[in-house]
């Protein structure tokens, strides 16, 4: 029995010695290249998910169905926020990008942890600001119905149910609107946690990887 055990410790100690075995260096600058390349990746989501939906507008259908804001008096109130949107989200994507000419650049551990922090912080903020902002578009669409002093007259072409009065009319139009709005959130909220959730998780993992290496 002794025998056999000495055997198989003699045996695992052989495997030890054949497997290679990665200095301090070797990890940080595996961990460095992965961080890099995660970050490379949420920049061009980032690009991505800005200049794919405007390919709508180039749809006929679609395009004539942005008149209903120019129809319902609050064209201006979305260029309003169209602006301040496109604004920050430009912001941001300068944000990725530097993010990411910093960490591949980046020898430093520390440094290097404090930079993964930093991405972090500012998908979560983009995120937070995107899906925000869709909320804010179906408020100010739910508000405008409201306030719209002619808007029975005004959408009288789109009330294709003769049983339904204008007040009726208006009601169920802000409930669909609040509805379809909450759902649209729902839904981008899940693609943003598959898209950039799976990316900050790994960025965790190397986080993770480098403070160990560092304590």
């Amino acid at each position: 029995m002794m025998d056999e055990l000495e055997l198989l410790k003699k045996d695992w100690q052989k495997r030890d010695k054949e497997i290679p075995q990665l200095s301090y260096n070797d990890i940080h600058k595996m961990t460095w290249k992965k961080s890099s390349s995660i970050v490379k990746w949420i920049l061009i989501i980032s690009i991505l998910e800005f200049v794919l939906p405007h390919l709508l507008y180039l749809i006929p259908a679609f395009k004539d169905s942005m008149h209903i804001y120019d129809t319902l008096g609050f064209k201006k109130y979305f260029y309003l926020i169209s602006a301040i949107q496109y604004s920050v989200i430009i912001y941001f994507i300068y944000q990725f990008y530097k993010r990411y000419k910093e960490i591949s650049v980046l020898e430093n551990a520390k440094l290097l942890m404090h930079k993964i922090i930093k991405t972090r912080k500012t998908v979560k903020n983009y995120v937070v600001f995107s899906l925000s902002m869709i909320l804010v578009t179906v408020l100010l669409m739910i508000v405008g119905i409201y306030l719209s002093e002619d808007f029975a007259q005004t959408l009288s072409e789109f009330n294709t149910d003769s049983t339904l009065s204008p007040d009726k009319f208006k009601t169920v139009l802000m409930i669909g609107i609040g509805v379809t709005g909450t759902l649209l959130t729902l839904f981008m909220g899940a693609i943003y946690f598959l898209l950039y959730g799976r990316l900050l998780k790994k960025l965790k993992e190397n986080y993770k990887k480098l403070k160990q290496l560092e304590i």
